[in-house]
């Protein structure tokens, strides 16, 4: 078992939180970061409270998953540093209820594209408050075991081959 590296949660805040547009676009980024210890880079949102992912975020309309994924990337962890590889790789899930009512009337799914990031070794991450509370480096079968997201679990048991 690895050791946590998330010093004190931070304090989950909606401070300087900037209008969003009308709906969200149905698309997003999955960015699973890993160093060369092959750990994973886990982070638990503030809402829900307990749910553990890696980087992830809708894609901005006109935006190419590629510069969606670098820049959530920057946004939820300050990471400017490793290799960003798209894994060509995409997955259609359900919307969940919860999350439903930023997409427009009508919107049930969204898609996926999933991104790699490899760290040559681990480097500072500052989190965004507004969005995830700590961060822990895991090792690939207690990542897959923390992870909420089946679509998040199915990268890291790919990318642990």
């Amino acid at each position: 078992m690895s050791e946590p590296q998330a010093g004190s949660p931070a304090t989950c805040t909606d401070a300087g939180a900037e209008a969003a547009p009308r709906y969200r676009r149905p698309e997003s980024v999955l960015v699973v970061i890993y160093d060369a210890d092959d750990e994973f880079l886990l982070i638990e949102r503030c809402k829900p409270a307990g749910f553990w992912q890696s980087v992830t975020g809708s894609l901005e309309w006109g935006e190419l998953p590629g510069d969606a994924a670098r820049r959530e990337v920057i946004e939820e962890t300050g990471i400017r540093d490793g290799v960003l590889t798209n894994l060509h790789w995409t997955q259609v899930f359900e919307i969940w209820p919860a999350f439903g009512r930023t997409y427009a009337p009508g919107i049930t799914h969204n898609r996926e594209h999933a991104f790699a990031l490899r760290l040559a070794e681990r480097v500072p991450v500052t989190l965004n408050p507004r969005e995830h509370r700590r961060y822990e480096w895991l090792s690939g079968p207690e990542a897959v075991a923390r992870t909420f997201s089946s679509t998040n679990r199915t990268v890291i048991e790919h990318l642990r081959r």
